[in-house]
């Protein structure tokens, strides 16, 4: 990682909540960025790696002081305590990171998905997920919505053609 990313620490995944409130606490206050990477096809254990991007950002001059990645290894039934109370942004990132990769935030006061709906089954991020797989359908049991063309059938068209 190079001077204009900040550095990296490994944290944890039992003590990611206190680790992460410590940061706050030196003056990192601001939550870039929460996400998820799956290590299933290196076999690397454990397998996934939860990853809060920090930032010092000066609220008077408006600089930026400083950033660290923080790494947080979790298994293959991860769970983690969340910092939404510490970052409020926190309660979007770590619902996306469920819905994407299964990854559970313990204490949260909402879990719903935010990026598939509800009756999606899995989570379509894991490398273990199977890329034919069928899902249930959104809309009306026969496939047609009224007044709206099908994606398929329309055919974009270039400008002046």
């Amino acid at each position: 990682m190079n001077a204009a990313q900040g550095e990296r620490r490994d944290i944890p995944a039992q003590s990611n909540h206190e680790a992460l409130s410590a940061l706050k606490a030196e003056g990192y206050n601001v939550l870039v960025d929460l996400t998820c990477v799956d290590y299933l096809p290196q076999g690397k254990s454990p397998r996934f790696d939860v990853i809060y991007r920090l930032m010092k950002f000066d609220l008077d001059g408006g600089n930026d002081l400083g950033r660290v990645e923080v790494h947080c290894s979790v298994d293959d039934k991860p769970v983690l305590r969340s910092v939404s109370d510490l970052w409020p942004i926190a309660d979007w990132l770590e619902r996306e990171v469920w819905d994407m990769f299964g990854v559970a935030f313990a204490d949260r006061p909402d879990i719903k998905r935010l990026l598939m709906y509800e009756e999606f089954v899995g989570h379509a991020l894991r490398k273990d997920y199977p890329i034919g797989k069928r899902q249930p359908l959104i809309g009306p049991k026969d496939g047609n919505l009224p007044m709206s063309p099908s994606f398929n059938i329309l055919k974009p068209t270039i400008v002046g053609e």
